[in-house]
């Protein structure tokens, strides 16, 4: 069967750029860079996504381009004889599959918070009243499951029309609207009476704040921002390296999406922390910042109404980009292994995706008394943590590793697949930190994150 192929690079990039762009730059970003000291952390972070993620999104990429397969093929396909990094690619579809388990779930919030925000459920409702709202969505397992299900239906449906006519085409209309919506929403949070001070935090880099917070917790939360940001370690990039010709260099493609990326995390910042500082509300307080405290906000502003449905518009579709984007890594890996047509592995999924999501979909209500990782934890905790902290991780030192050694694919052949076509070249004298200090830096990130917990 021929490979399919994306229509376009600005297709490429937008599909990339959505896998990337999720919860992580409108939800954690914000509050992350409020809890360590605004700017300071800015900085920390920009700095890590140029030395951690970039280097590592060129190695996905490049893997998927050469091999023009899936996570699940692709190592098959370039490995030498007897050598077995192609388990790798089984670790990376199971973390595809426990990724989707709670994004979903996760994604259906955001759709359902847009239906009480367009609605106008939110009107009339007293501060702890919509705090309230948000407890009895989390008890209700009808909301969370129905709406769990209904956006694993709508993203299988929209990969089942096809590479181009279904995922493009959609990507590219939501991502354009995206960055539409939160350029709209900067603009008006930024001209609000005392926003000022908001962005005065969030912009100028403060050396004694960072020092309040913490040197140390402040770079290593930048470190493990700006590489969990990029969603890389899974094969959730190297999918799109297989749909794409060689015309253009790798590293010029993986600094655009890191580019666009950055952005929309950056501008996220620009609506919540003026929109805070204008309320005097704290920015750091985790989820209850987006499905209480915001929509407090939008209840007490003038045309809130308005704002909060862009708001979490925005909110569905960073989340949805997510979803479409590993859904169609899921479902390519089904048609690899199996030899499976598009439909057939569209219905698979869809049947798989809605059992396996169900229980962080109820790990909130009916099987909340299971704490996995101690009281107060729930099975999205479990996922989340699975995830984030060993899978994604230990995937990125896989590639790393395949890429650079002579036990693996080599650097000579990588590096002259990054380069293949127009654009911004890797130099050769990187080889020296890819080799030595960037698996320091991601063996670091893992026992963090195990240490953390």
């Amino acid at each position: 069967m021929e490979r399919e192929k994306l229509g376009s690079r600005m297709g490429f990039i937008l599909l990339s750029a959505g896998c990337a762009i999720g919860i992580g730059n409108v939800w954690r970003f914000p509050y992350v860079a409020g809890a360590y000291g605004g700017g300071a952390f800015v900085v920390c972070y920009l700095f890590f996504l140029v030395i951690m993620g970039i280097p590592v999104m060129t190695m996905e990429f490049a893997v998927g381009r050469a091999s023009q397969k899936s996570i699940i093929r692709s190592f098959h396909e370039l490995e030498q004889p007897g050598q077995k990094w192609h388990v790798h690619g089984y670790l990376g579809m199971a973390g595809n599959y426990l990724l989707m388990m709670f994004y979903t779930t996760v994604t259906g919030w955001m759709l359902y918070y847009f239906y009480l925000m367009l609605t106008g459920k939110f009107q009339g409702k007293n501060t702890d009243q919509v705090g309230t709202m948000f407890q009895d969505m989390l008890d209700s397992p009808q909301i969370l499951t129905g709406n769990m299900l209904l956006v694993v239906a709508v993203g299988i449906f929209i990969c089942s029309i096809g590479l181009q006519k279904g995922v493009e085409r959609i990507t590219k209309v939501m991502m354009s609207l995206l960055l539409v919506i939160i350029i709209v929403l900067a603009v008006h949070s930024c001209t609000l009476e005392g926003g000022t001070e908001g962005l005065k935090f969030y912009l100028l880099p403060d050396i004694s704040k960072m020092k309040e917070a913490g040197i140390w917790a402040t770079v290593t939360a930048a470190m493990n921002q700006a590489f969990f940001t990029l969603s890389l370690g899974i094969g959730s990039m190297g999918i799109f390296g297989s749909y794409i010709g060689k015309k253009r260099s790798l590293l010029g493609e993986s600094v655009n999406i890191a580019i666009l990326d950055t952005f929309v995390a950056i501008v996220s910042g620009l609506i919540i922390f003026p929109t805070c500082f204008a309320f005097g509300i704290s920015p750091d307080q985790g989820p209850r910042l987006i499905f209480v405290t915001l929509p407090n906000i939008f209840n007490s502003m003038p045309g809130g109404r308005i704002w909060g449905t862009l708001f979490f518009v925005f909110m569905t579709f960073a989340a949805f980009s997510t979803i479409l984007a590993v859904f169609e890594n899921i479902i390519s890996c089904g048609m690899d292994l199996f030899g499976w047509s598009r439909k057939k592995s569209c219905l698979f999924n869809l049947a798989a995706l809605m059992v396996l999501s169900l229980p962080c979909a109820l790990g909130y209500n009916l099987w909340s008394s299971f704490h996995p990782l101690g009281e107060g934890t729930f099975i999205l905790d479990l996922e989340d943590f699975l995830v984030s902290n060993l899978i994604l991780p230990i995937g990125s030192l896989c590639y790393l590793l395949f890429c650079v050694t002579r036990f693996g694919w080599g650097f000579d052949k990588y590096h002259k697949e990054v380069n293949t076509g127009e654009g911004p070249k890797l130099p050769r004298q990187i080889r020296c930190y890819l080799t030595y200090i960037l698996p320091v830096l991601l063996i670091f990130l893992i026992l963090k994150g195990l240490l953390d917990r």
